[in-house]
């Protein structure tokens, strides 16, 4: 009888299978972001720094003449590849807010309450410190959370974290976002291009109508989807709210399948690139020392640290024992506190506040020097604390 020869063990099992394992992993997201930032962080600031920086500032051309789209590669990351990640939380929330945790009226109502107290006490603070310089117009850059980052951190924490608290922390984030959104239509535009709002706002109308005559082919949301970015990127308003604005109109039935197919791309490619992208910035000598000399630096490191926690937690605090909200099963106000802690994490929305709020370049890099130390410390103290909660639990 032939003697059986064994399969030599191949590429599934040594190489995709370890790959598909981490994948699956809760705290891949998170692992992958870290690792991504100190890597970006490490090549700006060494000898290969200029190629790395020229690289991420290389123009883009389209083939179609006139058409103005993102002019440089880290712009298309921020503009066009971020607005695909906001389409994916966007369908988070909308799901969870229809038929989960967030179907009814007192919850949704927290983190909408709990991200304008994240908002409001952060600027406050930052204005406490720079209200009678010429950099109070900063006091947005506290202002937002970053969803990508926060929800990084908290996948660190592995299975034991409450879902609640991750599709809390998730709208919490997204609101805060949209409102950052807002302060930067409103106070950090220069001008608002009207037509191409106008244009913006056609397509919307077509997606609700879409959305109401209860439409199933998905190519058609895209189509209009499409040309409401870019309306929204011309008009002056930050594009990625296009994609939060799309996944609010997509029919709920088709939501699930949809999550599905971008998940991993959203959270493996485009959410690396964009931390690889936004983390390329040159640290000047004597980083440290002139930082604490900077009035920004107290004002963004205090709203971001102390004002965003403080905001969150008060606010949902006060909502609830108003009875305006309710909190969500299965977790408590250490939870809630830990959750303000991580929102602190800065990071994009306030790096791109920074290049709005100042025209000087050196108070620039101040500023994202800030929000970088700020998100780092925000994170670091998140995750330590909430990890405790965590381990009382059991």
């Amino acid at each position: 009888m032939p003697r059986k020869t064994k399969k030599k063990p191949g590429l599934k099992r040594y190489v995709l299978s370890p790959i598909r394992e981490f994948i699956q992993d809760s705290r891949a997201v998170g692992i992958v972001l870290i690792i991504c930032t100190f890597i970006s962080l490490f090549i700006a600031n060494s000898g290969f720094n200029v190629a790395y920086l020229n690289f991420w500032a290389a123009p883009i051309h389209t083939p179609i003449s006139g058409l103005a789209v993102p002019h440089d590669l880290t712009a298309f990351v921020n503009d066009a590849l971020m607005a695909v990640f906001f389409f994916l939380a966007g369908m988070e929330i909308k799901r969870e807010m229809l038929i989960g945790e967030l179907s009814s009226i007192r919850q949704s109502a927290l983190p909408v309450i709990a991200a304008i107290g994240g908002m409001i006490i952060p600027a406050t603070i930052y204005l406490f410190w720079n209200h009678d310089t010429s950099l109070a117009h900063g006091w947005g850059i506290p202002m937002a959370t970053d969803i990508a980052f926060s929800l990084g951190i908290l996948s660190l924490l592995g299975k034991g974290v409450p879902m609640p608290l991750k599709i809390l922390l998730t709208a919490l984030a997204i609101i805060d976002d949209l409102g950052a959104i807002i302060a930067i239509a409103v106070f950090y535009t220069a001008d608002i291009h009207w037509l191409y709002l106008g244009l913006a706002g056609c397509c919307l109308l077509i997606l609700v109508v879409l959305n109401l005559l209860k439409v199933r082919r998905l190519y058609l949301y895209f189509l209009a989807g499409a040309v409401l970015w870019y309306g929204l990127f011309n008009s002056g308003v930050h594009a990625t709210l296009a994609g939060v604005l799309l996944a609010f109109t997509i029919p709920l039935s088709r939501i699930p399948k949809l999550e599905h197919h971008i998940h991993d791309p959203v959270n493996f490619i485009i959410l690396p690139v964009f931390a690889l992208a936004n983390t390329a910035i040159p640290l000047p000598a004597h980083t440290w020392s002139s930082l604490l000399k900077e009035t920004t630096t107290y004002g963004i490191a205090g709203g971001l640290i102390l004002g965003k926690p403080l905001g969150i937690f008060l606010f949902a605090f006060l909502a609830v024992k108003l009875k305006l909200a309710r909190l969500p099963k299965g977790l408590n106000w250490r939870h809630v506190v830990g959750m303000g802690m991580i929102a602190g994490i800065g990071f994009t929305m306030s790096i791109f506040i920074s290049m709005l709020a100042f025209n000087d370049p050196a108070d620039q890099v101040s500023a994202k020097i800030a929000v970088l130390a700020a998100s780092l410390i925000s994170a670091i103290t998140g995750y330590l604390y909430l990890k405790r909660v965590f381990k009382k639990a059991f």
